[in-house]
């Protein structure tokens, strides 16, 4: 079996075009902000940051950073026109008050229901890292998971319980990751979409998970 895995900015691009126009989403700390880089420009789409954004572009071209415009990872960013700043509190309010579409996280472990475990791995040392994690996960009106699917040592990510202190419970609706993108239902784990040459049985392996089919996926 030969299959090549997504790159990051193949698995951030797979996520945007998901991302219906008119939506306001949040982008997570890591992978999830590659995102905003792939947004097309056509499309009426409000990205907002924890750290007091909304109407967040693309990060800027080499040379043209300004670190003073940032966002919650400190990584420089543009600001599309019409673009605002707010106080924290403010930015705090719009993710707990069910205002945001989509939140995109990352996450060290998803259950097949749509558990969320991403803010501490509970190993001795582990620094726990909440920041917005838990506010967004209850708050958005949907929480995808933008992940690689195995850990270094090649352990799936997609687990039956999370064996990480919990984020959030049943939150995930889907999960991409550089083999494949899978929703996260009361039944069980869902496949969307595979990368070319890898097949059901291989990715169930992968995972250690029975799997099936969205009925609008392709065979």
């Amino acid at each position: 079996m030969s299959y090549t895995r997504r790159t990051k900015d193949e698995l951030a691009a797979r996520v945007a075009k998901d991302i219906p126009e008119g939506a306001t989403v949040n982008l997570g700390i890591g992978q999830p902000t590659l995102v905003a880089n792939h947004i097309p420009t056509t499309l009426e789409i409000l990205l907002h940051s924890e750290n007091g954004i909304l109407g967040m572009g693309p990060a800027p071209a080499a040379g043209q950073e300004d670190y003073d415009l940032i966002n919650a990872g400190k990584q420089p960013v543009t600001l599309l026109p019409g673009g605002a700043f707010f106080h924290h509190a403010d930015s705090f309010a719009m993710m707990r008050g069910g205002h945001l579409d989509i939140c995109v996280l990352g996450a060290f472990q998803v259950s097949a229901t749509g558990d969320l475990a991403n803010w501490h791995t509970g190993e001795p040392g582990a620094i726990p890292a909440v920041g917005g994690a838990m506010d967004l996960a209850s708050g958005a009106k949907q929480t995808w998971v933008m992940m690689d699917l195995l850990t270094k040592q090649g352990q799936s990510k997609l687990v039956s319980a999370c064996s990480y202190p919990l984020t959030g419970i049943g939150c995930v609706k889907r999960v991409y990751t550089d083999l494949a993108t899978l929703a996260c239902t009361a039944n069980g784990l869902l496949v969307i979409d595979m990368v070319p040459g890898l097949t059901l049985e291989a990715l169930s392996e992968l995972i250690g998970l029975p799997l099936a089919l969205m009925a609008s996926s392709p065979t």
